[in-house]
């Protein structure tokens, strides 16, 4: 057995919990629904996603209408998600600041409802607990 495969099947073992932390850079080369698809994908393996950047409003809606249809008692008990608050930035690229615009960025955290618990939040600190299946 080669050491990938051994890397490959700790995860899969139950004794850790995968992080999946997503660029705002690949985020941006998706669709919305297949923002959607990875994350739920990821989240229906039991793995913690985190986005640099979040999603928009309107696909945040749309992960929560496609979650609602995919929860199954047995199986898939939805997803908790956190959002840091929007922070605004005037400091992209020279384009950006000679037309004024500013960027804003943000840091989701989503998980199995089951296995991520949110124990507090404000505009600085996301603090939950991962459990294991």
């Amino acid at each position: 057995m080669s050491e990938a495969d051994n890397d490959a099947g700790d995860a899969d073992d139950g004794s850790g919990v995968q992080l999946d932390m997503i660029s705002g850079e690949r985020m941006d080369q998706l669709a919305s629904m297949e923002k959607i698809r990875l994350i739920l994908d990821s989240v229906h393996e039991g793995n913690i996603v985190i986005l640099e950047e979040g999603l928009d409003p309107e696909e945040e809606s749309k992960l929560i209408e496609v979650t609602m249809t995919e929860i199954s008692p047995d199986e898939f008990t939805g997803i908790e998600i956190e959002t840091y608050p929007g922070s605004t930035k005037s400091n992209g690229g020279f384009l950006d600041r000679l037309m004024g615009r500013e960027t804003e960025t943000k840091l989701t955290v989503i998980g199995p409802a089951n296995r991520l618990e949110t124990l507090h939040k404000d505009e600085t600190l996301i603090s939950a607990l991962v459990t294991r299946k």
